[in-house]
């Protein structure tokens, strides 16, 4: 199964248009379109119309999309040069605009190349407990998910101490068989995650945006997602997640504001 597969993301005749059925499993427990599902499609959608791969995507989430509508994705090609594409996708449910994604898709033939980000040293995701969701099981995007917690506190850990706002997660999506720009972008809407483990509280938040920055691909199972928590104040929260391959490659980067929300008791 390929990344469109996974989300139900579907060709119209036109390359440039799309449709995203919206079904449980591309949603959040809360029963809308989980946000990383939403920068998956456009950055599918995108590649899907100009042939390259994605470079960098960023989503701004506008309105929410519950089950069972159809998002239409519309792209534009807005410049394509030699190597690179600029490009902005469109996404609505009727006439409602739920999301646009931003991008520049292309490859440049450089050999000259390196990685900076400094990997933690955490256990491999066989000696790592599963993630116990909040809301418990359900037949959402948490469901198609493997998540195992290299570092972090579970839920009934979270007692009020602030932590140093860094936490590691291992995920993996057992029934997708290649590393792919749209695959990334699901993965990468984990900041969420990390605002219970800085603040050491039973939060999380809604998505106001997701960017992803894609450094190389390599084939890996499981995805190393090292959470970093920048700063929270005035109801937001703002952070970024490094993607590391399980050979240790920098996959890419993903960033992300989110409003602050609390869980109720479980």
């Amino acid at each position: 199964m390929d990344a469109r597969t996974f989300l139900g993301l579907e060709p119209t005749g036109d390359p440039t248009r799309w449709r995203l059925p919206v079904t449980p499993g591309i949603a959040t427990g809360a029963g809308f379109l989980y946000g990383g599902c939403g920068l998956g499609a456009g950055i599918e959608a995108m590649e899907g119309a100009t042939g390259r791969p994605v470079i960098w995507a960023t989503a701004q989430y506008l309105s929410y999309a519950k089950p069972p509508a159809v998002v239409d994705i519309e792209v534009s090609e807005v410049v394509r040069g030699h190597q690179m594409s600029q490009c902005r996708a469109v996404a609505r449910v009727g006439a409602t605009e739920i999301l646009t994604v931003h991008g520049a898709l292309g490859i440049r033939p450089v050999e000259a190349c390196g990685e900076w980000a400094i990997r933690p040293d955490v256990p491999g995701p066989e000696s790592c407990p599963t993630r116990r969701h909040w809301r418990g099981e359900g037949d959402d995007i948490s469901s198609r998910l493997d998540v195992r917690v290299a570092k972090g506190r579970s839920f009934d850990e979270l007692d009020g101490t602030p932590g140093d706002g860094r936490s590691v997660l291992w995920a993996r999506m057992p029934n997708l068989l290649e590393a792919s720009g749209a695959a990334l972008g699901i993965l990468g809407d984990y900041v969420p995650f990390g605002v219970s483990q800085a603040l050491g509280l039973r939060a999380g938040g809604n998505s106001l945006d997701n960017t992803l920055r894609v450094a190389r691909l390599v084939p890996t199972e499981w995805v190393m997602l090292d959470i970093r928590i920048h700063a929270i104040a005035n109801g937001f929260a703002h952070g970024l997640v490094h993607q590391w391959a399980e050979d240790g490659t920098l996959l890419a980067t993903a960033s992300q504001s989110t409003i602050v929300r609390f869980w109720k008791d479980a």
